[in-house]
């Protein structure tokens, strides 16, 4: 029998906002104002620095919501069963399918990590995950599956079997593949919050859904956002590394393979699949974080570098010239940490 050690079907790295915990809260004259909800299955909360005197919260408040649950349940969804995602993956073989601009975007942008990463990154790799039981449905299996269930898995998936067409707002599948967007779509529904909020002229806000964030400006008196990484434990959440924006306009995202696994004769199974090999990952990267000026990018490069390990990690954050903060399991001292020199400007606070 497997052990099982999962706490939740999706994996989140909670990026901590340091911050006193009340909806509003004075410095320097200025207030900061506190909305959140749910979305995408997990939770999110917008803060805001300086709130239209024009507009009301409670209507802030239901633009965003409305704008998230067209995201979600509209498009990204895989629960929802008429999401566009969700009749997209009922829709037959080689027969085009109209495609919302959101859509077209993120699927794009998948494309474009999936072939940067040689394959490491792919949308359509739910069956593999189903497989090894990492999937929506969390019931216990016996035992590992087979090479030949690998291989079987295997043939259902593959980026290269998506075909996207903007100029005709149209994408089709030229396999039976299944799209799950869940490594890519709460990064774009930040990125899609933030934009409305620059559209309303609100210059300085503070964007989380599931521990991606999007962080603009600074807070009142010009101090920047803190976030904090997440140490790589299975237990009690704990501050690792606290960070600063800078006031620079960034988007932050997270992944990491210490809350979602099992055991078996020893042997621990991450739920971080290679769809190239069809098996977890067996690297000691812990967890991965990216700073970008896309919280879509941000997110799918996570799951990325967390599917590469540490030095295919390495080299592709040096190539792109990334911001990235790796944390490595060791069996000496607990941990070691990797930064780069892009996100190295970040440990430092010297705008307070």
């Amino acid at each position: 029998m497997i052990k099982l050690s999962r706490r939740h079907s999706f994996v989140t790295i909670f990026l901590v906002l340091i911050l006193v915990s009340v909806l509003y809260f004075t410095d320097g004259g200025e207030d900061i104002q506190k909305l959140s909800g749910r979305t995408m299955g997990t939770s999110y909360q917008v803060q805001i620095v300086d709130m239209p005197r024009e507009l009301a919260a409670e209507e802030l408040a239901a633009d965003i919501d409305e704008l998230l649950s067209q995201l979600d349940t509209g498009i990204f969804s895989t629960y929802a069963s008429n999401s566009e995602l969700s009749r997209f993956n009922r829709h037959g073989v080689n027969s085009p399918f109209a495609a919302s601009a959101q859509m077209i975007e993120v699927l794009l942008l998948a494309q474009e990590i999936s072939a940067l990463s040689g394959g490491a990154f792919d949308v359509t790799v739910g069956p593999l995950v189903n497989l090894w039981g990492f999937g929506p449905n969390l019931a216990v299996f016996e035992t590992v599956p087979t090479q030949l269930q690998i291989e079987a898995a295997q043939n259902l998936v593959g980026f290269q079997f998506l075909r996207i067409s903007p100029a005709n707002q149209e994408i089709r599948k030229t396999r039976d593949v299944y799209v799950d967007l869940s490594a890519i779509a709460k990064g774009y529904a930040v990125d899609q919050l933030a934009e409305y909020l620059d559209q309303l002229g609100i210059a300085n806000y503070f964007l989380e859904i599931g521990g991606e964030l999007k962080i603009k400006g600074s807070k009142p008196g010009g101090a920047g956002w803190v976030p904090a990484i997440e140490a790589p434990v299975d237990t009690a959440s704990q501050v690792y590394q606290i960070f600063y924006s800078r006031g620079d306009n960034i988007a932050v995202a997270g992944s990491g393979d210490y809350r979602n696994y099992f055991e078996e004769e020893g042997v621990r199974y991450s739920h971080e699949i290679d769809p190239r090999n069809g098996r977890p990952v067996i690297h000691n990267l812990a967890a991965a974080y990216v700073i970008d000026e896309s919280t879509a990018r941000a997110d799918a490069l996570a799951t990325t570098y967390m599917i590469l390990g540490p030095d295919a990690a390495e080299a592709l954050a040096s190539k792109q010239g990334q911001a990235v903060y790796f944390i490595y399991k060791s069996d000496e001292s607990g941990f070691e940490d990797y930064v780069s020199p892009e996100f190295n400007r970040y440990l430092e606070n010297d705008l307070q």
